[in-house]
């Protein structure tokens, strides 16, 4: 079994990072980016504009037994460059993973968009026993930044 305890994906976006962050801080732009598969809408999330927010996404997994919803406590913003979330299962307190999307322009038009997976911080281990991280693979997260690009390319 690996150590690692988080995944990171970085990837070019022929886009400026304004633009980028615009499509990411909105939750309901999530369920078009997932390249997992689980985000299915939000619940309730209005434009993500500092921390301290919360948004609620509907989702579906056969690691949550099918249906549920996430609340995703916002940890980490920076507009044009930072955005980051805790997620829990609606209604509880994040539980140790976190998800980070960082961009770096690299001239006009021209963004590395860097997207991170980080369970390091999950300890509980009644949920260990019960999830096995990750539960997004490098792949899933590669096919999010495919799909930020497309979206941002529209």
């Amino acid at each position: 079994m690996s150590d690692q305890k988080s995944i990171t994906v970085t990837r070019t976006i022929d886009a400026s990072a304004k633009d980028i962050f615009d499509v990411l801080s909105l939750p309901d732009r999530h369920v078009q980016l997932d390249g997992a598969g689980f985000v299915r809408s939000v619940d309730h999330g209005d434009r993500i504009t500092g921390t301290g927010q919360t948004f609620t996404m509907n989702m579906s997994g056969e690691h949550m037994g099918g249906d549920y919803q996430t609340d995703n406590h916002v940890t980490g913003y920076e507009e044009g460059k930072l955005l980051a979330w805790q997620t829990a299962p609606a209604g509880t307190e994040p539980k140790g993973w976190q998800w980070v999307w960082e961009l770096v322009p690299q001239g006009p038009g021209t963004t590395e968009v860097r997207h991170t997976y980080d369970w390091s911080n999950v300890t509980d281990p009644e949920l260990l026993k019960k999830l096995s991280f990750p539960l997004v693979s490098e792949e899933q997260m590669e096919e999010s930044l495919n799909r930020l690009a497309a979206a941002v390319a529209s």
